[in-house]
């Protein structure tokens, strides 16, 4: 049996993933971030451009300091200071690497570096001979690898590796590549190089402007390359870096068909992802790969009553297996029968079926008017529907004009015992409008003691809880209600009580104060 290849984790998250705009961090956040991709086990920590500042150097040291287990790397443009300032920023490093680079491209060559080949190749060689005084691992990078000519690229590699390169990485540095084309490169570079993924490292660092990065990195592994340079959450310049759950996912998921494996623990991956959300401030989009809110929940109904018989119907990864508790159902207006039975039963609720009936009715008219229906909306609406208390007094329909220079209205029609009756009345505000109208339509006389509104879940389409509590006919009584719209919140609030008094005459108790 074939042996499978380790791939090498080479996280640039603090490097690389540092550049993106507006995501800089402190010496402090960038110590946390790098115990963390310790505890996620990468190999490789490539902590920095210790040239760019006194502080990137400061950071770099602390990691040295506290960060064993993983290659801690610097990165040099192949210019004095630069490679004395990554000396510098890694002298406590117990492993460390140096990772010089020099661009290649020919739109590189002749607009950036004004330079012809042949001094591509002498500083090249120059450069990584005097890095081997002082590191036993000297990464070198051909800059814009992907459009720079193939045979040329190819010879620079070579002189590198001549020169004392342990580690070649071909970085696709403006995301211009495609899956067959890259893997065609790879495979053409291990054969006029046929050290490389062998005695020599080969490694890729591709980024994302086509959307394209996890899927080139995959292909150049399947050519023959054992490192891939990612980040957490894919950050990094203009649109990204290779993602590191992604391509980690990739690779544990379909091992029936990769011959190579990752040391990464994978049930790190989610609180690495929510580390560096958090100190970055780049927010992950929520139908993101691996770590995206939206990657282990489901809100189709045909979907969700699949997870519910067997979860690999729709989940082709265990959300335990990346950090999570589980799957989430999300309840929305495209829910079933089935999954909110299950939510209901998770809240402790068990219903007969004529009241999951009444409750599943109600929840769809709700779902219909908010995008989330959180467990606080699921407890009301059982507690509004599933109750001992007869519905005498039941509202059909209400609307209320509010104007500016207009007493506000309300027009009111409700069903009793099988009748409809209708009202209408003026007010001080939109409620005060609705009880004046509910009086006339019901001829009771009510004395409001108390009111109050409650927001009972988050976000714009909050679903508010309105209480009130009145004296009827020398009785105190309560009565909730509750919706998005907090004027019919507080309709159905009087009406529970109404309901509450009838149901309470009926039974001809004996004296009360508070129902």
């Amino acid at each position: 049996m074939k042996k499978k290849r380790k791939i090498h984790i080479f996280d640039t998250t603090l490097r690389d993933g540092e550049q993106s705009p507006g995501a800089s961090l402190t010496p402090a956040e960038k110590l946390k971030v790098a115990l963390q991709l310790e505890r996620l086990n990468v190999d490789v920590i490539e902590a920095g451009f210790p040239a760019a500042s006194p502080g990137e150097v400061e950071a770099i040291q602390k990691i040295s300091k506290q960060v064993k287990k993983p290659v801690i790397c610097g990165l040099a443009r192949m210019v004095k200071k630069d490679v004395e300032a990554v000396k510098k920023a890694l002298k406590f490093a117990q492993n460390k690497r140096i990772h010089v680079f020099l661009a290649t491209s020919q739109i590189h060559r002749e607009h950036k570096l004004h330079k012809t080949k042949q001094e591509l190749f002498d500083l090249t060689t120059k450069y990584i001979k005097d890095c081997r005084k002082d590191f036993d691992q000297i990464e070198f990078s051909p800059e814009d690898a992907c459009r720079t000519e193939r045979k040329f690229l190819s010879d620079m590699v070579k002189a590198a590796i001549k020169a004392g390169a342990t580690s070649i990485n071909i970085p696709d540095t403006v995301g211009y590549t495609v899956p067959q084309e890259f893997k065609d490169l790879i495979k053409y570079l291990i054969k006029n190089n046929p050290q490389l993924g062998k005695k020599v490292v080969l490694s890729v660092h591709c980024h994302n402007d086509l959307g394209l990065a996890v899927a080139n990195s995959l292909a150049a592994v399947s050519a023959g390359a054992n490192q891939v340079e990612c980040t957490v959450n894919g950050i990094g310049e203009r649109a990204g870096n290779a993602s590191l759950e992604e391509l980690v996912m990739a690779i544990d998921t379909r091992k029936d068909i990769m011959d190579c494996y990752t040391d990464i623990k994978l049930d790190e991956i989610i609180k690495s992802s929510k580390m560096v959300s958090h100190l970055t401030g780049m927010i992950v989009q929520p139908n993101k790969a691996i770590v995206g809110r939206n990657a282990f929940s489901h809100e189709s109904g045909i979907h969700q009553d699949g997870v519910l018989k067997m979860r690999q119907t729709y989940e082709i990864i265990d959300p335990q297996t990346v950090g999570l508790k589980g799957s989430e159902l999300v309840l929305g207006k495209h829910s079933g029968r089935h999954a909110f039975r299950d939510r209901l039963t998770t809240l402790g609720f068990e219903l007969t079926d004529v009241e999951l009936d009444g409750v599943f009715e109600k929840f769809k008219i709700l779902a219909d008017k908010k995008k989330y229906v959180f467990d606080e909306d699921v407890e009301r609406l059982v507690e509004d529907v599933v109750s001992d208390i007869p519905t005498v007094w039941e509202l059909v329909h209400m609307e209320t004009r509010i104007a500016t220079d207009e007493t506000p209205k309300a027009k009111i029609k409700l069903r009793v015992h099988g009748k409809l009756k209708s009202g209408s009345s003026k007010g001080d505000g939109p409620v005060d409008a609705c009880y004046r109208a509910l009086e006339k339509i019901t001829g009771i006389k009510v004395k409001l003691t108390d009111y109050s509104i409650n927001s009972v879940t988050s976000g714009k389409d909050a679903l508010g809880e309105v209480r009130v509590k009145m004296k009827v006919q020398g009785k105190e009584v309560i009565g909730r209600g509750s919706s998005t719209d907090v004027i019919e919140a507080s309709v159905q609030a009087y009406l529970r009580a109404l309901n509450k008094i009838a149901a309470h005459i009926a039974k001809k108790p004996a004296k009360s104060s508070l129902i």
